[in-house]
């Protein structure tokens, strides 16, 4: 089940391997993404950048989808 959108900041991306951490604003803690939950036209994400998400339980983690900036 999707949450609300929330927002927060790329804490780390591997291009190469096409995963990172994005922290939500409020002092949680990091949640996982890959490249393929780039929202279209979102190509490229840089530490410290600001984006919106949705958090979900992917099997035994929450895991960040839809990104956009």
């Amino acid at each position: 089940m999707k949450e609300p959108r929330t927002k927060g900041l790329i804490q780390t991306y591997n291009a190469d391997r096409g995963y990172g951490f994005v922290v939500p604003y409020g002092g949680q803690d990091p949640v996982y993404f890959k490249c393929t939950a780039f929202a279209d036209g979102l190509k490229v994400v840089s530490e410290g950048q600001q984006v919106s998400f949705h958090i979900v339980l992917d099997g035994w983690r929450h895991v960040a989808e839809d990104i956009q900036s």
